[in-house]
């Protein structure tokens, strides 16, 4: 039975609205079918500061692949498209996060699911109430709309349609 995952997709260098496509495009050929795609949000950058703002996009995936799998293909997405990892934060071209992979709750040294950061993020909390509001978080129990309404991130975080 195939699975449902919540994937971040962000880019602050290039042509942002592309490159978000080109991931999808490599997401939907390695990993599985897209059902939903947020708009695009402008989000001031997180953690680092001090760097250009990102566009961001939610997007739901039904896929046969099991986590590990689907982490090594979107890291190989990243690095295809030139990411490199030096060091945390940085600027990027693509970066892509597993938020979810069903109910799943996964502690281990190289991949987390439900992403730990999802509640403490405006700009991934803005785009995925935007295709899963109702989506209750396994660990935290409550809704991606509860989420977003008691997050503390001060970010703003602006629609900008498009996806």
């Amino acid at each position: 039975m195939p699975h449902l995952v919540y994937i971040l997709l962000g880019s602050n260098q290039g042509n942002l609205a592309q490159q978000l496509e080109n991931a999808c495009l490599d997401i939907e050929n390695e990993i599985g079918n897209i059902e939903d795609k947020s708009s695009y949000y402008q989000t001031a950058a997180w953690g680092n500061t001090q760097q250009d703002a990102f566009l961001n996009q939610v997007i739901s995936v039904r896929t046969e692949l099991n986590p590990k799998a689907i982490l090594e293909k979107l890291l190989a997405i990243e690095a295809k498209m030139g990411r490199q990892r030096i060091t945390k934060w940085e600027p990027r071209i693509l970066d892509l996060d597993i938020l979810f992979y069903d109910k799943l709750l996964l502690d281990e040294t190289d991949l987390i699911i439900p992403h730990p950061h999802i509640q403490d993020r405006m700009f991934t909390l803005a785009p995925l109430v935007e295709i899963a509001a109702n989506f209750i978080h396994p660990h935290l129990h409550l809704s991606m709309e509860a989420l977003l309404e008691i997050c503390p991130d001060p970010l703003m975080v602006e629609k900008m349609g498009g996806n």
